[in-house]
């Protein structure tokens, strides 16, 4: 099915009464996530996921998606009118946008980071729907040997990038193989790592995993190092955009889309680097009559430009998750435990065994898009409201919501002491700066990559010279090594020199 034709089957089915509003409802709840310090997207749907397995497949990733591109448009709340980036993405946002805000111009602000949202919103899923099939194509020429590759370059690379070092997060990820490894072995028959307790047998349920370390662990961290103090909330004043606004703001969201989509496709590209290309690029580009404007009173191209690559960034993320089943983020990496929750595995055949789902999914990114523009601008107000809830009521809710939820998907006290077990080591995890995505992807990923070189090695008959002597295997190989090894090579070089 050509990109067209799924667009058209995806809009016919998007358009129904019940996914719209599961848009709607998704569109807000993300806003108002994204609003929040330190409540992102992937707690969200970590919370959401034990309780939407009665919904339909359509219905919750349509849901999951809208909590995912609403969390990038509500960061920038934070950032500008509290100075305090909620998510990683929105640090540069801060940047110009807390300028801005203390001038009076917080207005314009949030008014160009939610229109530039929504253009790096729309030419992401732009290249999702056109980029997807394209790398589908290419993916299922792979073998058991490329794919192995494929998920040893993500473990790489999300471990070196997530992590305040590459030790920090190599090791959040062995952890996360291990966690992947408990329950009986496919093959032998034989149970690992189960400790003669009978509901481990069929492994640690990844979304328990997944609320335990995002929500429990965030609450937990959060109860521990809360300090009672308050945020002063700057005033919106008026949203409207002068005309200058509007022509100084078009060329660096278009500048910032075309940054952040590449990054958000690549493995672990994330959206630091993106913002932050951006940022410089603005600086530079700026009209020099404009330039004493950065860092100063705030200017309008620096909040743009960024914004536009963050948004634009995570909406490749869906790019090779949805195509590879490779999650390059932690919120990728809890979708991907949901699709496997209702016995979906995303990968090569998704589009063509679930291309209903799929193109719905997209289709509804583009409804999305445009439900946060009108949810964004006139409710301002109501956001930054949501910014004056006491954090102990807060985080006292989310580990109720995990608490229940958890319980409500097998009915077993064992899950109840393995969440909050979890939960407690997640918060040492953040209190040492060890990142915890990385034990998710492994904890997913781990063994899927173990049945990859299973197959590999029963087809070269036990050979392991099969992953160096297929070309593309070696390739993925040798870029794993130089993600590890190079930056540490250059840091070598630079302190001899």
């Amino acid at each position: 099915m050509d990109s067209i034709s799924g667009l058209a089957l995806g809009f016919g089915n998007a358009l129904t009464f019940a996914n719209l509003a599961w848009a709607l409802l998704g569109c807000f709840l993300g806003t108002a996530v994204g609003v929040l310090p330190g409540i992102g997207p992937a707690l969200t749907i970590a919370l959401l996921l034990p309780i939407t397995f009665s919904v339909s497949a359509t219905g919750a990733f349509i849901l999951f998606c809208g909590v995912f591109y609403g969390a990038m448009y509500g960061g920038s709340t934070t950032s500008i009118l509290l100075n305090t980036p909620g998510e990683s993405g929105s640090i540069i946002t801060a940047l110009e946008g807390a300028k801005m805000a203390r001038n009076g111009r917080a207005g314009p602000a949030l008014a160009t980071s939610a229109i530039g949202s929504f253009v790096a919103g729309t030419v992401g899923t732009l290249g999702i729907a056109f980029l997807g099939p394209i790398i589908v194509e290419w993916a299922l020429v792979l073998g058991p040997a490329e794919y192995f590759a494929l998920m040893v370059l993500c473990f790489v690379t999300v471990s070196a990038v997530l992590g305040a070092s590459a030790l920090r997060g190599l090791t959040s990820l062995a952890f996360g193989l291990m966690l992947g490894l408990v329950g009986v072995d496919l093959q032998t028959g034989q149970p690992r790592l189960t400790f003669g307790v009978p509901e481990l047998l069929d492994g640690v349920n990844v979304v328990l995993v997944a609320v335990a370390l995002f929500a429990v662990g965030e609450a937990l961290y959060m109860a521990w190092h809360h300090h009672a103090g308050k945020h002063e909330v700057l005033e919106v004043g008026r949203l409207m955009m002068s005309k200058e606004d509007w022509k100084r703001s078009f060329w660096p969201w278009l500048r910032g889309a075309a940054i952040g989509f590449p990054f958000g496709v690549l493995p672990a590209g994330g959206t630091e680097m993106p913002t932050m290309l951006s940022y410089f690029a603005e600086r530079k580009l700026v009209k020099a009559k404009h330039r004493g404007e950065f860092g100063t009173t705030g200017a309008i191209e620096g909040v743009a430009g960024p914004e536009a690559a963050n948004n634009a960034a995570a909406a490749g993320v869906l790019v090779p998750m949805l195509t590879l089943g490779l999650p390059t983020s932690a919120t990728a990496a809890i979708m991907l435990s949901a699709f496997q929750s209702y016995g979906i595995n995303p990968g090569p055949l998704l589009f063509t065994q679930q291309a209903e789902l799929v193109w719905t999914l997209i289709a509804s990114l583009f409804i999305a898009n445009v439900m946060l523009v009108v949810l964004n601008l006139p409710l301002v107000g109501l956001w930054v409201r949501i910014l004056k809830i006491p954090l102990p009521q807060l985080y006292g809710g989310i580990l109720v919501f995990a608490t229940i939820g958890t319980y409500g998907i097998s009915n077993s006290v064992i899950d109840l002491v393995i969440l909050y077990t979890l939960g407690v080591i997640a918060m040492f995890m953040r209190r040492f700066d060890f990142p915890v995505a990385p034990v998710v992807i492994g904890m997913i990923l781990g063994p899927m990559a173990e049945q990859a070189l299973r197959q590999a090695l029963t087809i070269s008959q036990g050979n392991w010279s099969v992953f160096i002597t297929r070309p593309g295997s070696a390739i993925i190989l040798a870029l794993a090594v130089a993600a590890l090894a190079g930056p540490r090579l250059y840091g070598a070089i630079a302190r001899k020199a």
